[in-house]
């Protein structure tokens, strides 16, 4: 008799993400074996080949593990299938310092992780800031320290126990910031420096994650922060996703997961677009020409007009949509307006027909 339907789901889809980090550590690995190391250059291909192992390090995955039910599914099935493919499986816990106890709790989910075989398994305790608000401070102390992490052991990937629902409350969360489609793309099942963070669940739900830990009698922690009022998602989470379901009937969260796939694969077209529209549009100076960005699609031209917002230094988190409209009226409504001030101190002007964007 097999496992748990539930448990046989979730190990599937760490499964699946496991032959993909394999994958990219093998074509690495083999990029590495086909570049010449400077010490071995004048050796020769023959003796380059003998010095270089047969087959590739093995590699680390790492599982974020917040103790939760989510989380604590991902690390069990990451324990178990990790062994079979010869992949070295660890975890790390965060700790946020925002609840009295927390230090307590990160050091019992060390004791499960390790419990699992897992190995390295650390607890990070980090300092959380004010910037953003309190979910968006927790949320960049928390993948600095995962960061760090995995620069510390090298790991290949860190898995993320993100579901569908966390992927449909994140839509419904870009969707009321009204910043685009890129918003509504929601979370990517890889994302980070050469995709080092991967969401194997993104198409599980996570009543299936809490039934996986149920019937392996594992113990989770139900953070009371996901049911704090205080906290948007959580808002959205309680009242808000359950409204919608009320109005519209089951499927609302299936559909919104779809609509991120969908709008992921448009907003990553139109980048690769507006990328070479950038390039297009400049001068031989690489001033961008006021002419040539009103000739583009809009959706192209605000992408090539953000896009030059950060490189001049405003931050991505900060620079909203009604930002980047008022920069495009300096090319499609030009009327002699003042300078733009955008976030981080960057300033947006028309000058000679060129579109300057620099640090005020």
């Amino acid at each position: 008799m097999g496992p748990h339907p539930a448990v046989a789901a979730i190990r599937l889809a760490v499964r699946r993400v496991l032959h993909d980090v394999l994958t990219d550590h093998i074509r690495s690995a083999d990029l590495t074996r086909r570049t010449p190391h400077p010490e071995l250059a004048e050796a020769g291909a023959g003796r380059q080949r003998a010095a270089l192992p047969e087959r590739p390090d093995t590699p680390l995955v790492l599982v974020a593990c917040s103790g939760g039910a989510d989380s604590m599914a991902l690390a069990s099935a990451l324990a178990f299938e990790a062994p079979k493919l010869s992949v070295r499986a660890g975890g790390i816990t965060v700790d946020h310092g925002l609840q009295d106890g927390s230090d307590t709790r990160a050091a019992e989910v060390v004791d499960r992780l390790t419990a699992m075989r897992l190995d390295p398994v650390e607890s990070v305790a980090v300092r959380v800031g004010h910037d953003g608000g309190p979910e968006a401070a927790a949320r960049d102390a928390r993948y600095a320290a995962l960061d760090a992490a995995a620069e510390r052991h090298g790991a290949a990937a860190v898995l993320l126990g993100h579901t569908r629902d966390d992927q449909a409350e994140t839509v419904l969360l870009g969707l009321a910031r009204g910043s685009g489609i890129r918003s509504l793309s929601g979370m990517a099942a890889a994302s980070g420096p050469a995709g080092r963070y991967r969401r194997p669940f993104l198409q599980l739900d996570r009543q299936t994650a809490r039934k996986a830990c149920l019937v392996q009698s594992l113990p989770v922690w139900d953070d009371p922060h996901n049911i704090d009022p205080a906290y948007t998602r959580s808002r959205l989470r309680h009242e808000g996703l359950p409204a919608l379901e009320k109005a519209l009937g089951k499927g609302v969260v299936e559909a919104l997961a779809r609509t991120a796939q969908l709008s992921r694969d448009d907003a990553d077209a139109l980048d690769t677009w507006a990328a070479q529209a950038d390039r297009a549009a400049r001068d031989d100076a690489g001033r961008l020409e006021c002419a040539k960005l009103y000739a583009l699609p809009p959706a192209v031209r605000r992408r090539v007009l953000r896009r030059a917002a950060m490189e001049a230094g405003s931050p991505a988190g900060s620079l909203f949509a009604r930002h980047i409209e008022e920069v495009d009226r300096l090319i499609t409504g030009w009327r002699g307006q003042r300078a733009i001030n955008l976030p981080g101190r960057v300033e947006a002007m028309r000058q000679g027909g060129r579109l300057v964007i620099r640090q005020s």
